[in-house]
């Protein structure tokens, strides 16, 4: 059985249950690994645990990689007006670590915002599925897909099993968010950032 067959074996019976409405996206999701296929839920064995009292604790829920990588290496300022307004991987020698994530940025000047103001350019939800997260779920993220509303930043899943960033567009963004600020916080113990600065013009 080549790779495709036997990728479509696996996934065909998820697929048909979440059609069925049996299971969730989300819990449909479990154990496939990231990126074409649905995202991976719950939280991360290999994520870097901080000790005790040396990180704030949401840290440790956020959706890192192994090393503690944010947003697949995605620069975060990017998405912003004042960054370009779309989707641009970093650079691996341009970083910056915050709160325990290490983000990489396109350019110094893009670092150099974000340190001036992270609060303007974490992503929300720890970097998880805005989506998902009005069901207190952590589902992966496709890092082209997202938001930037009320200086925030929004990741999507966008693969097998939907496209919710066009689910999220359909609904009342400000009601949404505030499930999920309040879905965050019970996960993570973060409160909704207090409102960022926005840029000098």
């Amino acid at each position: 059985m080549n790779s495709l067959s036997r990728r479509s074996a696996v996934i065909a019976p998820f697929a048909v249950l979440v059609l069925l409405g049996a299971v969730s996206p989300a819990s449909a999701c479990v154990g496939m690994s990231p990126g074409a296929y649905p995202p991976v839920r719950a939280v991360r064995a290999d994520t870097p645990k901080a000790e005790a009292g040396t990180e704030p604790r949401s840290v440790r829920d956020h959706n890192l990689a192994k090393d503690g990588l944010a947003i697949e290496g995605y620069d975060p300022v990017a998405y912003f007006p004042e960054g370009g307004g779309k989707p641009q991987q970093g650079n691996k020698a341009i970083t910056a670590e915050h709160r325990g994530a290490t983000y990489r940025f396109a350019s110094p000047a893009h670092r150099d915002l974000f340190l001036k103001n992270p609060k303007r350019y974490e992503p929300a939800y720890g970097g998880w599925c805005a989506w998902a997260m009005k069901d207190g779920e952590k589902v992966e993220v496709d890092p082209k897909s997202f938001i930037v509303k009320d200086d925030r930043l929004f990741l999507f899943y966008n693969g097998f099993i939907a496209d919710t960033r066009s689910k999220w567009l359909k609904g009342d963004h400000n009601a949404e968010a505030a499930t999920c600020d309040a879905n965050w916080k019970k996960i993570a113990g973060e409160e909704k950032r207090a409102e960022p600065v926005k840029p000098a013009a």
